[in-house]
C-alpha cells in the first residue's frame, strides 16, 4: 500500500504543486536599468497565472554585491535596489494572491556576502560576538589551508583572513563565506529571517545548496572519489563526505520545520539537493513530516533525459514505503534548457511539448523555469558577453549559466524583445525572437497555448495531481507510466526520441495529446510526441 494522499480527503496546496520559477534579473526590466525588477514582476502575474500554474518562486532578489548574480546576500531582511523596494514586493504579494497564486522566497542559508554584517564582524578578530558564526579554521603547519576541500566554483575552498590569522570556508566563490550552522545562535538568526518573510505572507521557502548547511567540525579530509563524473573541475575528484552532507543536517531541517513551517499553517519548505547520492538524499530530506515538505535535485539538469534516468529517479526519489515527496525541475537558472539537451541545441517545438506535459505528469511537484512554456533553447551568448564567474573560470569547456539566463522575450520585434528599452545585462539570443510571448499568444499551435490547455486539462484530474504510480516501460526513448487513485486510472506515454513510435494496448479513450494519434489499439507517437488515456 503506497502513502499517496486519498483524493476524496482535502490535500494541502502544495502537495502536487505547479510552481513557475521566475529570475528576476531576466524576466522584466520596467525602469530600464536592462535588469530586470520586482515591479515586472508584478506587471506580468495576470500571463504566469494564466498558464495555470499555483504558485512562483522567485529566485533572490535581497541586498546583494552581486557576485554570483544575489545568491551572495548581505541583507536577507532586504530588497537590492537594483530590483526595487521592500513595498515593491509587498505590492507583488498582494497582487500573486489575489490572483490565486502562491509566492516561494529563495533563501541562502548555506553562505553570505562578504559584505554582511554578521561577516564583518566576524572577520575582525577571533574574540568578538560573531568570531564563531562562520567557519574559521587556523592554518596547517606549513602555512597551506587546514585540509583538501575544494570549491566547487574552481580551487580551494579556504581564503586567508590577515586581520584573524585565520582561514575561513567558502563552497563556492570566495566572496561567499560558509556560515557556521553547528552554532545555535546563527541557527536562531537564520529562523528569524524565516519567520520575517512568513510574516510578510510569503507561502514557502526554497532553501539553496541544503545539503551544504553543515561540515565536519574535525575538518577531516575529503577522500578521492573512486570514479569521479567530471573531469573538467577537481571538485569532482573527491567524495564529499566531509565538508557537504552532514547527519547534523538533519536536525536543522528538523527545527526549520518545526519552528517556521509547522507555526505558519499553509506553509511549505522545499529543499535544493546539490550532492551525490542526490535521489536517495531527496528521499531523507523529505521522509515523513517532520523535515521539509519537498525537495529537488540536479538529477535531471545533465546531458541525457532518457525514460531509464526518468523512471530510476522517480522510484529511488520516493522511497520504498513512498513517504517522501520530491519535486521535478528538467531545467532552471543553473543549467542548459532541456530542449536543447533533448532535441539538439536550436530546440523543438513537439520536445518542448513533451517536456512540458512530462514534468507535469510525474508523481510529486514540478517547476517550470521561466521561458521553457515558450520552448526557448539554451541561448548562445559570445565570449565577451558572459558575466558567470564559473563560466569566465572554465570557457569554453563549460560555458557556465548564462545561456539560460538571458532575457525572456516579450515582444518579437521590439528592441531587446521588449525585456527593457535599454541593452540588457545579458544579450537577446535572435533565435528567440519568433518564440517570444506576443508570437506564442496567437499561436494555438504553441507551447504557450499547449501547457495552458494541458495544466486545465491536469486539474481536473486528480490521479495527475495526487494518484499513485506505476512504471510499465521505460526502454528505447520510450516512457510509459500509469497514474491511479480510488477516482480514475490514467495512461501516460511519453516518446523521448525523434522517431515515430508505435505503441499497442487496449484502451479506448484519448483524452489528451501532442503529436500522438490513435487508431483502434494502435498509438502513434510521433517526434516527441505524448499521450494520455484511459486505464482500462
Amino acid at each position: 500500500m503506497s502513502n499517496f494522499p486519498n483524493p476524496l480527503v482535502p490535500n494541502p496546496w502544495w502537495k502536487g504543486a505547479v510552481l513557475y520559477q521566475i529570475y528576476p534579473r531576466s524576466f522584466l526590466d520596467t525602469n530600464n536599468d536592462g535588469v530586470g525588477d520586482l515591479p515586472g514582476i508584478t506587471q506580468k502575474l495576470d500571463y504566469i497565472a494564466s498558464i495555470g500554474v499555483d504558485g512562483v518562486w522567485i529566485s533572490p532578489f535581497f541586498r546583494s554585491p552581486m557576485k554570483d548574480f544575489g545568491y551572495d546576500v548581505a541583507d536577507y531582511c532586504d530588497v537590492d535596489p537594483l530590483f526595487g523596494t521592500l513595498d515593491d514586493f509587498k505590492d507583488l504579494l498582494t497582487k500573486a494572491h489575489d490572483l490565486g497564486l502562491k509566492i516561494i522566497v529563495d533563501l541562502v542559508w548555506s553562505h553570505t556576502s562578504l559584505e554582511h554584517p554578521w561577516f564583518q564582524e566576524s572577520r575582525q578578530s577571533q574574540d568578538n560576538p560573531k568570531a564563531d558564526w562562520y567557519v574559521w579554521a587556523n592554518p596547517s603547519d606549513d602555512g597551506s589551508p587546514p585540509n583538501n576541500w575544494l570549491s566547487r566554483f574552481g580551487g580551494v575552498a579556504w581564503e586567508w583572513e590577515v586581520r584573524r590569522e585565520q582561514y575561513y570556508l567558502h563552497n563556492f566563490l570566495a566572496e561567499q563565506p560558509d556560515l557556521n550552522l553547528h552554532n545555535p545562535e546563527v541557527q536562531d538568526a537564520l529562523l528569524d529571517v524565516g519567520r520575517f518573510w512568513l510574516d510578510l505572507g510569503v507561502d514557502g521557502c526554497r532553501f539553496d545548496v541544503a545539503t551544504y548547511f553543515m561540515h565536519d567540525p574535525l575538518l577531516r579530509n575529503n577522500p578521492i572519489h573512486p570514479q569521479p563524473p567530471k573531469r573538467n573541475n577537481p571538485y569532482f575528484w573527491q567524495s564529499h563526505v566531509y565538508d557537504i552532507l552532514r547527519p547534523e543536517n538533519l536536525q536543522f531541517l528538523q527545527r526549520i520545520r518545526q519552528e517556521l513551517f509547522d507555526c505558519y499553517q499553509g506553509t511549505m519548505g522545499i529543499a535544493e539537493i546539490l550532492c551525490e547520492p542526490e535521489l536517495e538524499t531527496m528521499a531523507i530530506y523529505t521522509h515523513g513530516n517532520q523535515r521539509m515538505h519537498t525537495a529537488y535535485s540536479f538529477i535531471f539538469f545533465g546531458s541525457e533525459l532518457s525514460p531509464q534516468l526518468i523512471r530510476n529517479a522517480v522510484e529511488t526519489a520516493f522511497g520504498e514505503t513512498r513517504d517522501s515527496w520530491p519535486s521535478w525541475a528538467f531545467s532552471n537558472h543553473d543549467s542548459v534548457r532541456a530542449v536543447s539537451r533533448l532535441a539538439g541545441e536550436n530546440g523543438d517545438t513537439n520536445a518542448a511539448k513533451l517536456l512540458l506535459v512530462l514534468i507535469s505528469a510525474l508523481p510529486g511537484n514540478a517547476f517550470i523555469y521561466q521561458g521553457e512554456e515558450l520552448g526557448l533553447p539554451q541561448a548562445h551568448v559570445p565570449f565577451e558577453r558572459l558575466v558567470d564567474p564559473e563560466a569566465k573560470a572554465m570557457y569554453p569547456y563549460h560555458q557556465g549559466r548564462d545561456g539560460a539566463r538571458t532575457p525572456i522575450p516579450w515582444h518579437s520585434q521590439a528592441p531587446h524583445a521588449g525585456f527593457s528599452t535599454v541593452e540588457p545585462w545579458l544579450p537577446v539570443d535572435e533565435r528567440h525572437l519568433p518564440l517570444a510571448v506576443d508570437c506564442a499568444e496567437v499561436d494555438n499551435g504553441s507551447p504557450l497555448a499547449l501547457v495552458r490547455a494541458w495544466l486545465a486539462f491536469r486539474k481536473k484530474h486528480s490521479a495527475l495531481i495526487h494518484g499513485d504510480f506505476r512504471f510499465v516501460k521505460a526502454t528505447e526513448g520510450l516512457l510509459w507510466f500509469e497514474r491511479f487513485n480510488q477516482v480514475e486510472g490514467l495512461v501516460c506515454l511519453f516518446n523521448l526520441s525523434p522517431r515515430t513510435q508505435q505503441v499497442n494496448l487496449n484502451t479506448q479513450e484519448m483524452l489528451f495529446a501532442s503529436n500522438a494519434h490513435l487508431q483502434g489499439e494502435s498509438l502513434e507517437l510521433g517526434s516527441y510526441g505524448c499521450a494520455i488515456l484511459t486505464l482500462s
